[in-house]
């Protein structure tokens, strides 16, 4: 955090490098609150599940459901960015949230599917949203670690969810589990409102405008030859991303010989190191003065790495938690630069708009990343060999990413 206020110590600078600080704070603490929002019921889902008489594979279905109405919602953030302004949205994402936990803990089929439903509209407005806020403030020499550490809140928040919610329904009821994490969201809710200021409304943005901006931004996009590429990226990398977070416990037991515990230790230890992953690329970004080399080289490594584990049942076990660990920090790490790179080459005044735009098809990558890895899994009977047809994911992304960056030298 020191390297993002070092540079600029005095008068205006100082109160700028501040303001970046307590926003960047704020948004981070923002994207835990949401990424554990998404979580909470995957944490306590067999519980859940034997309450209701329902099956617990069904949380696959209701995590697809989140995802499927984030994606609807960033699509539309551009619009509600620019009417209600950045920190207005974000107040709408965590009202999102806590209604989503009063609705899940109400413990009946059809609330829990609308409070999905709530959570993933607000998880698809944050990033644009946060993207907005942090995009007006920070200095073009520190995005990608600014952008990076941000978005450190995923797998934070992912951790958070896995820890609270077991101990939590261990204490109590898991209903009054989730009311307690909806004091998390209220919290932030008043946290933001007695740090950042809202802007007054643009009334000149019509709300039946949301579909019209939806279209321009994609044809700010697919016009652009750069945020045609980092589209694909977030496709590309948050399908793997997705699918090695579904897959690598029930890989370490089937093809590893691992016991079920063992394995979930070790994809606790990759979520972490996915955490520290994510503010590391964007160091290196900064460090290296481009976002798409680094997305290059996350490509290729995405790409080694997924390939290897076609070899899984032949490694030692120390060689299989590296290369997990490698993975960790690559599959889970890449987001903080892509975001950064949107923000870099957003038009002006529009970032949070084309950020949601991009984000679509990352929303398209979690959705159809895991069932299509699933469906090779039931065409091959091995789940390396699923990793192997995945590769091509991540360095057809080392392609593009590296055709980007020598077309911004050109």
């Amino acid at each position: 955090m020191s390297d993002i206020t070092a540079d600029d110590t005095s008068g205006s600078g100082a109160r700028k490098s501040h303001s970046l600080v307590v926003t960047l704070s704020a948004a981070t603490l923002i994207q835990i609150v949401a990424t554990a929002s998404v979580l909470a019921l995957t944490a306590i889902a067999p519980t859940v599940a034997a309450d209701l008489g329902i099956g617990a594979y069904l949380i696959g279905y209701q995590i697809s459901l989140i995802y499927a109405s984030g994606m609807f919602s960033s699509a539309v953030a551009g619009t509600l960015v620019k009417r209600l302004g950045p920190v207005r949205v974000e107040q709408l994402a965590l009202a999102c949230f806590l209604l989503g936990f009063v609705g899940i803990a109400m413990a009946q089929v059809l609330p829990i599917i609308v409070a999905s439903l709530l959570i993933g509209i607000g998880y698809g407005l944050n990033n644009p949203a946060s993207s907005e806020m942090l995009g007006r403030i920070t200095p073009h020499g520190k995005r990608n670690i600014v952008f990076s550490i941000k978005q450190s809140g995923v797998p934070l928040g992912g951790i958070l969810a896995s820890f609270a919610f077991p101990f939590l329904s261990r204490q109590m009821d898991w209903q009054y589990a989730l009311l307690i994490g909806a004091a998390a969201p209220l919290a932030t809710m008043v946290l933001l409102a007695a740090t950042h200021v809202t802007e007054p409304i643009d009334r000149s943005v019509p709300m039946g405008s949301m579909m019209k901006g939806f279209r321009d931004e994609q044809g700010i996009i697919w016009k652009n030859g750069k945020l045609r590429s980092l589209s694909f990226l977030g496709f590309a990398y948050s399908a793997t991303q997705l699918s090695l977070s579904a897959f690598a416990v029930v890989t370490l037991v089937h093809d590893g010989g691992w016991s079920l515990l063992a394995a979930g230790s070790v994809a606790a230890i990759m979520q972490f190191f996915g955490a520290f992953g994510r503010i590391f690329w964007g160091v290196v970004a900064d460090r290296l003065g481009g976002g798409f080399k680094t997305l290059a080289l996350l490509g290729l490594l995405i790409g080694v790495g997924f390939a290897s584990l076609f070899f899984v049942v032949h490694m030692p076990a120390w060689l299989q938690v590296g290369v997990l660990i490698m993975l960790g920090m690559t599959t889970i790490g890449w987001n903080g630069v892509l975001l950064a790179e949107v923000a870099h080459n957003a038009p002006e005044g529009r970032i949070g708009a084309i950020t949601g735009g991009v984000l679509v098809y990352t929303f398209i990558g979690v959705i159809v990343g895991p069932s299509s890895f699933a469906s090779l899994y039931m065409v091959t009977g091995h789940y390396g060999a699923s990793f192997l047809v995945f590769s091509l994911l991540g360095f057809f992304g080392m392609i593009a990413a590296w055709r980007s960056h020598r077309a911004a030298r050109v």
